[in-house]
């Protein structure tokens, strides 16, 4: 199963991932991006991979 990360130090809170994958990500308290989940649903996997390749900073890490 694929698990995804966000890289908090790298992140600038664009917000594109929320966009993108509003069940796996949103913006924490200080405007930093959050994985909601763990592990990724197979129905929610594209939408981690958009997410993470729309990352200007590629501050979010997918492990397949």
């Amino acid at each position: 199963m694929m698990k995804v990360k966000v890289n908090r130090d790298a992140c600038i809170g664009c917000g594109a991932c929320q966009v993108i994958a509003p069940n796996l990500f949103e913006l924490d308290e200080e405007g930093i991006s959050k994985a909601l989940v763990d592990e990724v649903e197979e129905q929610e996997e594209d939408n981690a991979r958009d997410a993470s390749e729309s990352c200007p900073t590629a501050a979010i890490e997918i492990e397949e």
